[in-house]
């Protein structure tokens, strides 16, 4: 395998050549498995491994979602209709997080908790059917963040086509782009208990809370957003495409009572434009390096 990697075109889009030559390494790298497990989101980076997966693997992959309470509405059936679309066998299993002390008193590592029964689980079906390997869509980019997902991922044995192959999100997404993956443009959606500030407990009444509280202003017309649990406060943080009109006095009322009807008592809306990843802002990797969110 060539260790040369062709610098994306200008304005950070990856070129034709790239793409073709990333996809041609992971094909090979994924026919060499003798069947994987793939956990599957319905997000553009577990999208793209699966579709991979199909195509070098056949009925030898098989894309794998678990639901549990921190799944926000709609995600599921988002998997389900990328995994039809991308031809690989999908299977839906119930994970428990919550069970754990360790997720629920959501301290920082709060994701290594999360990945530790969620591998455990995707483990113990692999052994079932047959699998032999247990990959996710970690990306490149990914190593520059707080991701103790990661520790819990090497302490299961999980492979990682992507960050293996050195591939970031704007790889992932133009190659998503080329296989005609329907979730290339999507999203990140972290699990609700992200909504959650650090040190506040995983219950599930909070992430219904959550939950209701989103999909009540999605239905006013916007896609991407968080909405932020500080107890009685529901705070919306909205992207910057977004900010101008949901401040008009209207579409704030409109915003302020879908809030109050999913269950809080005071409401706002954040001023500063929503960045995936800024609650971890600051805070220091395993590696010693700072995450940027």
């Amino acid at each position: 395998m060539s260790s040369v990697r062709e610098l994306p075109v200008a304005g950070g889009e990856p070129s034709d050549l790239t793409v073709d030559a990333l996809r041609g390494r992971l094909e090979r790298s994924l026919a060499e498995l003798e069947s994987a497990v793939v956990a599957f989101s319905g997000g553009v980076d577990s999208s793209v491994v699966a579709a991979l997966a199909a195509r070098a693997l056949g009925d030898r992959a098989l894309a794998v979602t678990a639901v549990s309470p921190a799944l926000a509405s709609g995600e599921l059936e988002g998997a389900s209709g990328v995994a039809a679309a991308i031809g690989v066998e999908h299977l839906v299993i119930a994970t428990d997080e919550l069970g754990r002390e360790g997720y629920r008193r959501n301290a920082r590592d709060r994701c290594y908790h999360c990945k530790t029964e969620l591998y455990g689980e995707l483990w113990r079906l692999a052994a079932e059917r047959g699998f032999a390997v247990l990959l996710s869509g970690a990306n490149a980019d990914d190593r520059g963040d707080w991701r103790p997902g990661l520790r819990a991922a090497a302490e299961h044995g999980v492979r990682h086509p992507l960050l293996e192959a050195e591939a970031g999100k704007a790889e992932v997404r133009a190659l998503a782009r080329r296989l005609g993956v329907p979730s290339a443009e999507k999203p990140a959606s972290p699990c609700l208990a992200s909504r959650l500030p650090y040190g506040t407990r995983v219950e599930p009444a909070r992430l219904a809370r959550v939950d209701r509280a989103e999909r009540a202003v999605r239905a006013l017309g916007y896609p991407v957003l968080r909405v932020r649990h500080h107890e009685d406060l529901g705070k919306l943080e909205l992207p910057a495409a977004d900010l101008e009109r949901a401040l008009a006095p209207a579409a704030r009322a409109a915003i302020a009572t879908a809030l109050r009807e999913a269950g809080y008592v005071r409401t706002a809306i954040d001023l500063e434009p929503l960045r995936s990843g800024a609650l971890n802002e600051g805070f220091q990797s395993p590696s010693g390096e700072a995450t940027h969110g």
